[in-house]
């Protein structure tokens, strides 16, 4: 790939700040009669121009404009010692993970309130908890106390063997999705966001599987092994392609994804996993009838298998992407992150 790769070194440690104390039993956020507020907002996003702020001059409120994860890290540990009771993410899809994963060493098992809104170029976590499009600062506030809560575990995202916390976020991929997420910034660039630039990036990586030879990069797929955590079970494998190679794995802990994209198993149960072998025609012509929920029973015997697991564990050869950001290649481990509240309307 030739956009930035992001380096799990670059993530302050966590010393750095002051730690929350870790607690055995399930923690649920609180409704706080009077919350005390906390807004990360990402000046940089790309619905965010500096607007949407004129609610926030309560002293119960404090806003943050972060530009870097070290800055991240030093605002949450200002909100913890503050007390906060509602954190608002203003952004997309990648602040929310880089909100998350600064927030571990702060917040540890004891994370307040969550809201999002979303701000971003892509927005996959909204498309899941049902937070409207134009949901508005003050509307986040409101929903403090008339809306509805949610819990989502992240994915956990870390380096086998190296110290460095794990990343936070919702959406895990390699393969061919690593080059879908790169095409879906030129859809970006193009004034394609959200389901629509997910739609045009799916349309046109189908086409290239469809209609290209085995020399093109949308088929030749990636070097991985994937394996089920605990035991260690390697993932099936039908007898399609190249044994060594698969052409795309997709992990995830939302329950809805964008465009009603139906690829995981309605049935699996903690982190949801979908594996492509090989790009065989006849499944590919399939696709779009099993996107939106059809799950024939020839499906794993042609190469596409859907299932559920405690925890994975990849080895790859080409960067894979976490919220729409590119990491190197390497041996990962997926598991499931804290336990969060958000809130909705």
């Amino acid at each position: 790939m030739d956009r930035v790769i992001y380096n799990f070194d670059s993530l302050p440690h966590r010393q750095s700040v002051v730690a929350a104390p870790m607690r055995r039993s399930i923690y649920r956020a609180r409704r706080a009669p009077q919350p005390r507020i906390g807004i990360i907002y990402n000046p940089r996003s790309h619905r965010n121009k500096g607007q949407d702020l004129a609610c926030t001059g309560a002293d119960s409120i404090t806003v943050e404009q972060p530009r870097t994860r070290d800055e991240i890290a030093h605002a949450l540990a200002g909100f913890a010692r503050d007390g906060i009771d509602f954190l608002v993410i203003n952004g997309g899809d990648g602040t929310v993970r880089d909100v998350l994963t600064m927030g571990q060493a702060v917040f540890a098992d004891r994370w307040p309130a969550i809201a999002v809104l979303p701000k971003g170029k892509t927005n996959a976590l909204n498309v899941d908890i049902g937070a409207p499009a134009d949901w508005s600062l003050e509307g986040a506030i409101e929903a403090y106390t008339t809306g509805h809560r949610l819990v989502r575990r992240p994915l956990a995202v870390s380096p086998v063997g190296n110290e460095d916390p794990a990343m936070l976020g919702f959406i895990f991929g390699a393969g061919a999705f690593t080059l879908g997420i790169e095409t879906g910034q030129d859809a970006h660039s193009l004034g394609f966001f959200n389901s629509l630039a997910v739609g045009a990036t799916s349309a046109w990586g189908i086409l290239q599987a469809l209609f290209g030879s085995d020399r093109n990069k949308w088929r030749r797929g990636t070097s991985m092994r994937i394996a089920k955590l605990p035991e260690g079970e390697p993932i099936a494998r039908s007898g399609h392609g190249n044994r060594a190679r698969r052409h795309v794995m997709l992990a995830s802990t939302l329950k809805r994804m964008p465009m009603g994209i139906q690829l995981f198993d309605p049935a699996s149960r903690g982190i949801k996993l979908a594996v492509l072998d090989h790009p065989r025609r006849r499944l590919l012509a399939a696709l779009p009838a099993v996107l939106t929920g059809w799950r024939p029973a020839w499906l794993a015997k042609a190469g596409l298998h859907q299932l559920g697991a405690e925890g994975l564990e990849i080895e790859v050869t080409e960067p894979v992407i976490l919220d729409g950001e590119a990491f190197p290649a390497g041996r990962y481990r997926v598991e499931q992150g804290p336990e969060l509240t958000f809130v909705t309307p």
